[in-house]
């Protein structure tokens, strides 16, 4: 009797990607197109992201682990040090990194040119991936490439917009070729490695940046406080909005408590549509002067705390 064999399965491919750049050149937008889920959080305000988040895209049989990272900038004090720390930690871990460049402002920024002089320092090559080329004239694209590309870094150069979408698709097959022979780092129905609790609170923490902007200094932050799952699958929500000023009390609670209710209720929605089931949040101002020199929550955010 001849044996049958069955067809070799096939070998799986899994590695990490680190997306660096400066503030707003639109890490996390491109990680969220990538995903095809809203994953990492979004806003006008620079420095949004504050940790290292890993999204995770499988496909057949690759997965690609996508680190998201803080924006490098020139960091003043101790949260912006241990920010642009974490940044510069993932590429420890990464089998290729995508330089992000904000095509519509590549030319007038140094935090570009401190990116570049590091990376050559440390003898790192990277895909370039200039951005949001949907704003840009055609004909400044090319020697924008050409004058990255003299760096002598750069393996491989996409034109895209990570909002938009266009270009993304392509990027994302070279890095999969990319990607080593290796068991997949996570299951393939995750999509990231931080706790549902932590995600729900940058969802927050995006609704107080973007519906206040300007009105609310950087210095606020959401913390989870509680998180309970009820028997019919609905999850009640408790979160601390941290503010570093009394002052800044009445900007996030609005007039008669509007505020606040319109930040809960955009926050709600984006979480019960992540979490895919009913969500209840109940949000509670705190003050705290201290927060960014408190070790506790360089911790609960994965960063150093540092000096």
């Amino acid at each position: 009797m001849t044996d049958i064999l069955s067809p070799e399965e096939p070998k799986t491919k899994s590695g990490f990607v680190a997306i660096i750049g400066a503030p707003n050149a639109g890490k996390s937008t491109l990680l969220n197109t990538l995903i095809g889920q809203k994953l990492s959080i979004t806003s006008p305000k620079p420095q949004t992201t504050r940790m290292r988040m890993v999204g995770v895209l499988t496909e057949g049989a690759t997965q690609i682990c996508l680190i998201d990272t803080p924006g490098i900038f020139l960091p003043k004090v101790r949260l912006d040090r241990a920010m642009v720390q974490a940044a510069w930690g993932a590429l420890e871990q990464a089998d290729a990194i995508v330089l992000l460049v904000d095509a519509a402002s590549a030319r007038k920024s140094e935090e570009l040119d401190i990116i570049i002089e590091t990376l050559q320092q440390h003898n790192n090559r990277v895909i370039l991936a200039l951005n949001k080329v949907d704003k840009v004239d055609k004909n400044d694209l090319l020697p924008l490439a050409q004058k990255i590309h003299d760096t002598a870094i750069v393996d491989a150069t996409f034109m895209i917009s990570g909002m938009k979408g266009d270009g993304v698709d392509d990027l994302k097959r070279h890095l999969a070729e990319l990607m080593p022979e290796n068991p997949w780092y996570f299951p393939d129905d995750q999509i990231s490695d931080l706790p549902s609790q932590l995600i729900a609170a940058e969802m927050t923490r995006e609704q107080l940046y973007r519906q206040l902007q300007q009105e609310l200094p950087y210095a606020a932050t959401v913390v989870p406080e509680s998180w309970e799952t009820k028997a019919d699958g609905s999850i009640v929500i408790r979160q601390h909005i941290i503010i570093a000023r009394a002052a800044h009390r009445p900007i996030v609670l609005g007039k008669q408590g509007s505020r606040i209710k319109s930040i809960g209720e955009a926050a709600r929605k984006d979480i019960a549509e992540f979490m895919e089931c009913p969500v209840h949040l109940f949000l509670e101002i705190k003050l705290d002067e201290k927060w960014q020199d408190r070790r506790e929550f360089y911790a609960m955010f994965g960063l150093e705390f540092g000096k």
